[in-house]
């Protein structure tokens, strides 16, 4: 995997020969799976050995995984350590609400003898995963076929809410993470503001990743059967109670007669959009945006590209900035753990 010349990243050590050749684990913690690969680094990208994931639940900490996965793999003397975690990091250390675990990387190198471990926000180590895409891996939204300079916004629904983007320096971008998805949902309309105090009722404060994430979808969904009275048939309950949720409305909405599936879907797209709209606004990204996460993968052959940028360029007075920042669809899901892999072969020189 080497870099694609759309996305210039500022990786210092790519040019620097001791970074050639180095053994590398990368590990993507979920609260469901936690996902550990096996790489060696050269010529400004990286080679995906082989990979395991593992119940992430079944083990009391990270240390316990990763003894497992080397076991495993009968690993020894592996120099590099990188992490994507779904929380904030804070100097070397992290205790994300969805993991039952306390991580700092001054005890993965302590007690495995790696050179070097560096731990990420998923979403930084996203957008550093992104740029080892190939074009093949981007869908477009909306393009007026110009390369736009600027910063660049990723936004990515699936567990949680993740918000990140690409600082433009002028010449290379500089991926950096947000806990945007923690900032407060607002309604607009009438029926926007009966949810939000469904909502509000439920969570006191209402975040955009109630709305925006797997919890957000069912949030949407219930909403719709529980206030709304929208009918759910019979044959959707069983479904929806022994299947996974997102797939179970994508599949509803796209063969079965479900009117409330449809609805709920086209909900949470308008306010992917709308959240959009925000996050690009507030990081003036004119060098584009980015939808990646698990949802959007699942429901992307449900969007209406052309009503998704409609409701995007929607604004008070910067319609004529939002109109041409050029949209994709992120349609893999191995960014985070790729990102944290590069990143810890040549962020340092």
């Amino acid at each position: 995997m080497n870099l694609n010349p759309k996305f210039p990243l500022y990786l210092p050590g790519v040019k620097n020969t001791n970074n050639d050749n180095v053994s590398i684990i990368g590990a993507n913690l979920r609260e469901d799976v936690t996902s550990i690969a096996y790489y060696t680094s050269g010529n400004s990208g990286i080679e995906l050995k082989f990979k395991n994931n593992y119940p992430t639940k079944e083990y009391a900490s990270f240390t316990d995984v990763l003894s497992k996965f080397m076991q495993d793999s009968q690993l020894e003397n592996v120099q590099r350590l990188g992490i994507s975690v779904p929380g904030p990091v804070l100097d070397g250390k992290s205790h994300p609400a969805r993991l039952n675990w306390i991580l700092d990387i001054e005890e993965y190198q302590s007690k495995f003898g790696f050179e070097k471990v560096d731990m990420l926000n998923d979403q930084e180590a996203a957008a550093y995963g992104i740029a080892l895409l190939d074009d093949s891996e981007l869908d477009v939204i909306y393009t007026n076929g110009q390369r736009e300079k600027g910063n660049v916004a990723i936004l990515a629904p699936g567990n949680g809410l993740g918000e990140a983007g690409y600082f433009f320096d002028g010449k290379y971008l500089r991926p950096f993470a947000t806990e945007g998805g923690h900032s407060e949902f607002s309604p607009r309309t009438n029926v926007e503001v009966e949810f939000y105090q469904f909502l509000n009722n439920i969570y006191g404060i209402v975040s955009w990743e109630n709305v925006l994430s797997k919890t957000g979808l069912f949030n949407i969904y219930r909403f719709l059967r529980d206030v709304k009275r929208h009918p759910e048939p019979e044959w959707l309950s069983e479904r929806l109670a022994h299947g996974n949720f997102t797939e179970e409305i994508y599949k509803a909405s796209m063969n079965e007669e479900a009117l409330i599936c449809r609805i709920a879907l086209d909900t949470f797209i308008e306010f992917l959009a709308r959240e959009a709209n925000n996050l690009t606004l507030k990081l003036k990204a004119t060098g584009g945006l980015l939808i990646a996460g698990d949802i959007p993968q699942i429901i992307r052959e449900y969007i209406d590209k052309d009503k998704f940028y409609e409701k995007f360029k929607i604004s008070d007075k910067m319609e004529d900035m939002l109109k041409n920042i050029p949209i994709h669809l992120v349609n893999t899901d191995s960014t985070s753990i790729n990102g944290a892999a590069l990143y810890t072969a040549y962020f340092t020189e």
